[in-house]
Order: structure tokens, then C-alpha cells, then sequence
């Protein structure tokens, strides 16, 4: 099941969540206003002042033609992101700006657009691995031009001070530029936020929590695949007294993993998320644990899936080689490969076990399977290595069942 280009299975989308997740750190509104100005030059004196200081917005100048519309900007700027052109994108953004183009609208109607463009793109199969690499890295210089834009300190320094929110990803979780966009989002909404970034152990995580005292944290997963570190981390938050508001791909497009969870609340994208804080969290429940939420997993077959993942991966490895000669020839790239997209596989099986919703892993096969086709690699791959794993975990009834509900949708499969 694979080719020359990496096909790493990820749920639907993965990186179009550009404007529906919750997502490197920027100071707080204040502490750029303190940047604005350049000291003077060495050997110099500072000019006497002469009346008040002039307000935050004077600082932007005002705008000397209209700023071009959302589509158009995103159009212009498509072609440098694509084309790895920094500077490019770097002037776009600030033209912008500068032309009076809000800077929420450039961070979530053009950037995060402009990043779930890359997302389907790389799906699809007409942009390399290395290409949506390299135009996220553009996007991410964007992002951080735009929150060191004077016209962002002027936006943000308009609202209330609203108070303190951490914004993190789960434990394991790499797709940061959702939960960025979120904090850039809520600094102009008035919070002073502690952006953490990807990938927060969920210890580190509590224990900063514990020191800052926030009135939130926003957690953000992409990949289904953390909604068992989402759930940790969400109880762990709750048991230190702090709301958590989840979003992201992981939770699902109605939110039904945040619910599952037992997230104080759910956004769909960075609007809804700063609409909903601004509403106010309540204080968490009576603090419970995961098993508390998810009482299907006093069968086992979460765990038993889990920790067997290299023993099914090999099965069905050898079953793939031993009937289909055209495996049996793959380089050394595409075997490795094709082991990696059975054991993601194998990952999003058990992460179904764990919520209980079939419905993940019906999704996540679908996703695979265009995937793949996009790629060349025969449908029939993925069929045969679902009922190979089927029959490797026929004592487990809700295993079986998955796996005959994916197979079910097949179109070489039957179940």
C-alpha cells in the first residue's frame, strides 16, 4: 500500500483546520506597544515631550487606498506561499495591513484559508510532502509578521482586558498552526495569553497551569489519534479547577469528541472559540476520571489493541506479501512505508475502541482510501488488510464490528 510519495494516513484533512481548530508565542498587546518606538541613537538625546503621548491607533497611519478583497489577497498570496516566496507573502501581508485590512480577517479569512488550501492540496497529491512543509513555513513568517504589526497592537490594544487563557496541543499532537491562529485571535480580543505551542506533555501542561491560575485553557488535536491524551488532559485541567475549551479536527465537526470527553465546551473554528470565552466558562465539575466519561473500556479492547499493535501490523505485513506478488516487490522506501500506514491503521482502530465511535474509523478508511487512489495504489490493498485484521481479532466483538462497518463502505471489500 504504497508509493514512492509518503502516504501517512491522517484523519480527513488534517491541515484544513487552518480556521477550525483551536492553535510562535507573541508578546501580550502591552509589551509590543513598548517595541513600537525605536530609542534614540547612540550619543543622542531624547526629544523633550511635548503634551500627551498619542494613543496606539495614531501609530498606524491611515490607510491611502482601499485593501483588496479577501479573495484577491488570497489569490496573490497562494502563489507565494506555494512558491516558498517569504518576502513575497511578507509584503502582501503588510500591504494589507497597511491598506487598513483588519488583522483578524488576514490571520482566519486569508492565512488559515490559505493553509487548508495547502491541506487538500497535499491530499490530493498535486503538492509534495517537502512543498506543504515549505508553505507552511511561509504561512507561520506571515503569522508572526502580522502579530508584530503596529496594527495589530492597535486592534488589540481597543478591547477590555478580558484576562488569561493558555492555549496548547494535546500531548503528541504536532499541527500547531491551528492553536497559533487562536492565540493571535484571542490577544486581539483583549486576553493575555500563554501560548504554549504543540506537542505539551500533559504533566508540564497541568503543572503550568497550577502556576498561572488561568480562567481557561483552549486545547487543540488535529489528529484523532490524541483524543486519548485530549481526554487526560482535559480531566487533569479539570481537577486543578480550570475550563477547558477543546477544538480541532480530532473532536469531530459537531464536537461530539469534546462532549464525549467532557470538555467544559466546544468551538468549531477561532471566532466561535474567542465568542464563547468572552461568554464565559463555568468552573468544572466534581473532578472525575477518563474511565468515569468512556465505560465501554472496562472491556479491554482498547488495551488489547493498543499494546498488540506490532504483533497485527506483521500479520498483516506477511499476508499483504505472501497474496499480492506486486507487495512482494516494493523497494525498501515502500515497505516502510506500507508499514506505517497499517500501524496507523492499527492507531485509529484503537482510538475508536477508545470513544466508542465507529464512526472515526468508517471516516478515517474513507480518507485513506482516497488517499491512496490518489497515489496509484490499488483500493483492494486497503480492503484486504482491514479483513486481515478482522480475522486477527475475531475473539473481540467491538473490533470486529468496526472493522465490518469499514469494510462495509469498501468498494473492494465486502463484509
Amino acid at each position: 500500500m504504497s508509493t514512492d510519495t509518503p502516504t501517512t494516513p491522517a484523519p480527513p484533512h488534517p491541515r484544513a483546520t487552518g480556521t477550525t481548530a483551536l492553535s510562535e508565542g507573541a508578546p501580550a498587546p502591552a509589551a509590543r506597544a513598548a517595541t513600537l518606538a525605536s530609542p534614540p541613537a547612540a550619543g543622542t538625546a531624547a526629544p523633550a515631550a511635548s503634551g500627551p503621548a498619542p494613543s496606539l491607533p495614531a501609530l498606524v497611519p491611515p490607510p491611502s487606498s482601499p485593501p483588496p478583497s479577501v479573495s484577491v489577497l488570497a489569490g496573490r498570496l497562494w502563489e507565494a506561499v506555494i512558491g516558498g516566496d517569504q518576502v513575497r507573502a511578507a509584503a502582501l501581508a503588510t500591504g494589507a495591513l497597511e491598506a487598513g485590512l483588519e488583522p483578524e480577517a488576514l490571520l482566519l479569512d486569508v492565512i488559515g484559508g490559505l493553509q487548508a488550501r495547502v491541506g487538500r492540496e497535499w491530499a490530493a497529491d498535486r503538492i509534495t510532502v517537502i512543498q506543504e512543509h515549505a508553505a507552511t513555513a511561509v504561512n507561520d513568517r506571515v503569522v508572526a509578521l502580522v502579530a508584530g504589526h503596529p496594527a495589530f497592537a492597535a486592534a488589540a490594544a481597543r478591547q477590555p482586558d478580558r484576562g488569561r487563557i493558555a492555549v496548547a496541543c494535546v500531548d503528541g499532537e504536532w499541527h500547531a498552526f491551528p492553536a497559533r491562529l487562536l492565540a493571535e485571535v484571542l490577544m486581539l480580543r483583549g486576553w493575555r495569553v500563554d501560548y504554549l505551542g504543540a506537542q505539551c506533555p500533559t504533566p508540564h501542561l497541568i503543572a503550568h497551569l497550577h502556576r498561572t491560575a488561568p480562567d481557561a485553557l483552549a486545547l487543540s488535536a488535529s489528529l484523532s489519534t490524541r483524543l486519548p491524551a485530549a481526554h487526560a488532559a482535559v480531566t487533569a485541567a479539570q481537577a486543578a479547577g480550570v475550563p477547558v475549551i477543546a477544538g480541532g479536527a480530532a473532536f469531530g465537526p459537531d464536537g461530539r469528541h469534546a462532549r464525549l470527553l467532557g470538555a467544559d465546551a466546544w468551538a468549531p473554528d477561532a471566532r466561535a472559540a474567542a465568542e464563547r470565552l468572552a461568554r464565559g466558562l463555568p468552573l468544572p465539575a466534581t473532578p472525575h476520571q477518563p474511565v468515569d466519561d468512556l465505560p465501554h473500556l472496562a472491556d479491554q479492547e482498547y488495551t488489547l489493541v493498543s499494546r498488540s499493535s506490532r504483533e497485527l501490523v506483521g500479520a498483516v505485513m506477511a499476508a499483504l506479501e505472501r497474496e499480492h506478488p506486486a507487495v512482494r516487490s516494493y523497494t525498501p522506501l515502500q515497505r516502510a512505508h506500507t508499514l506505517d500506514d497499517l500501524a496507523h491503521i492499527v492507531e485509529h482502530l484503537a482510538v475508536t475502541l477508545y470513544t466508542g465511535d465507529p464512526e472515526l474509523f468508517t471516516a478515517f478508511t474513507g480518507w485513506t482510501r482516497e488517499i491512496l487512489l490518489a497515489r496509484g495504489v490499488p483500493d483492494a490493498l486497503l480492503a484486504f488488510s482491514l479483513t486481515v485484521l478482522r480475522e486477527q481479532l475475531r475473539d473481540l466483538p467491538r473490533s470486529v464490528a468496526v472493522l465490518t462497518a469499514a469494510l462495509s463502505t469498501s468498494a473492494g471489500g465486502a463484509a
